[in-house]
């Protein structure tokens, strides 16, 4: 065994189609809308695409991480009920943080295999300008002159009090580690932003990509909820954090830590965004006559030292390839989170990986990390690259805050 973990494997799980909204930076124009109605805008596409009727859904499993409503302990039955999922049919919370879009396909992998249902539907949604201004301590009151105890959500969240440190500086530390430079991470990360936009200019995006407009969810005998885009704005149909990001522009950029590799401009983009996919079993594909996307192949998760959090993804990708028989170099293609450019980098240097492969499109430094959106999206992505590309095998992956790693391993079933 090459580490410790669990592993998945499934014999006969596929992806039939899976949709994603546009990724907008932090505070931008999804900002104030509910995760709840982006995962269900998502939730909808999903279902229209793969061609499924939302009756032949036999669970919903949904992701998100931080509250962007007081409605957040509903969000994935609101989006089950409002994407048309029959009233019978339960639905579940997941949260394995930047692992989580992953898991939710883990976790439907298991729920069609073991019959429990013959489709499920997966959305991982988030807000990230949405979360909380918060106080966990006044419920029992106030003293005088005590301090009132504000805090942001999303930055305090970024803290791990275990090791004493945060998520950039886990990636410093790996850094150090593996000997990473911060011109390897600057260039890494011109690099993505120059594969986003080649891709967005190519209409590679476009494919994966429904508009967010102005229109109501109605469930019949109940309150309509929905989505209204502020001032003028008519549609949102694009990524807005992709640009062109020379390497002598990205230089100049003050590090968050001195002495640090890592700046604003090499870490992920914070954006809003839902995604949602449809994975159903081969013998429900073939009685209603689907050509799916990719066959969903096997999981695995792993633990590692949360002061390292970000090497996660090389165990996960280590553990799937050893117990599904196969060998780095017959993986096509890889998607793993760009947390942070040198988390990445020390990935790749972990692995011997032949960075060519690795998301070819770009990544979430240049296109966003929605955290429970995240791994969905990169799923996603990934399966319509392997098409594209005419690749059979395919990895995604991401590490998780407190030191995690996840992996997922799809098939292309047309791959010559």
């Amino acid at each position: 065994m090459a580490t410790k973990g669990f592993f998945n494997a499934f014999d006969d799980v596929w992806m039939l189609d899976g949709v994603r909204t546009p990724m907008v930076d932090y505070c931008g124009a999804l900002g104030h809308i509910s995760p709840t109605d982006l995962g269900i805008k998502a939730a909808r596409e999903a279902l229209k695409r793969a061609g499924v009727p939302a009756s032949d859904i036999g669970s919903v499993v949904s992701g998100n991480m931080a509250p962007g409503d007081f409605d957040q302990f509903f969000l994935p039955r609101h989006i089950s009920l409002y994407a048309g999922v029959p009233l019978e049919v339960p639905s579940i919370m997941v949260q394995r943080i930047c692992g989580t879009g992953f898991e939710l396909f883990r976790q439907a992998g298991e729920h069609v295999q073991g019959g429990q249902a013959d489709a499920a539907l997966v959305v991982g949604t988030e807000s990230m300008t949405r979360n909380p201004i918060a106080a966990f301590d006044h419920r029992t009151g106030f003293k005088l002159g005590a301090p009132v105890g504000f805090k942001d959500y999303m930055w305090e969240a970024l803290k791990d009090p275990t090791a004493g440190i945060n998520m950039i500086q886990t990636a410093e530390n790996l850094a150090k580690k593996y000997g990473i430079t911060r011109e390897a991470v600057d260039q890494f990360a011109s690099d993505s932003f120059a594969k986003a936009v080649a891709a967005q200019q190519a209409g590679f995006h476009a494919g994966e990509i429904v508009p967010v407009v102005t229109e109501k969810f109605e469930l019949d005998g109940y309150k309509p909820r929905g989505i209204k885009l502020q001032g003028k704005l008519t549609e949102v149909a694009q990524d807005t954090h992709a640009r062109i990001s020379p390497v002598e522009v990205l230089a100049k950029l003050k590090p968050v830590y001195e002495g640090g590799v890592q700046t604003g401009g090499n870490s992920s983009a914070l954006v809003d965004a839902a995604a949602a996919a449809v994975v159903a079993s081969g013998a429900y594909a073939k009685a209603q006559g689907k050509k799916p996307l990719a066959r969903l192949v096997a999981a695995a998760a792993v633990g590692v030292p949360p002061e390292i959090m970000g090497i996660g993804p090389a165990p996960a990708i280590r553990l799937v390839l050893e117990r599904a028989g196969l060998t780095l170099d017959q993986i096509g293609r890889f998607e793993i989170n760009e947390a942070q450019g040198a988390q990445t980098l020390a990935v790749g240097r972990e692995l011997g990986l032949d960075l060519s492969k690795l998301n070819v499109n770009g990544g979430a430094i240049a296109l966003g990390h929605p955290l429970a959106c995240t791994g969905v999206r990169l799923t996603i992505t990934l399966a319509r690259e392997m098409k594209r590309a005419n690749v059979r095998w395919g990895i995604s992956s991401a590490c998780i805050g407190g030191g995690q790693g996840i992996a997922l391993l799809l098939e292309n079933p047309d791959a010559a």
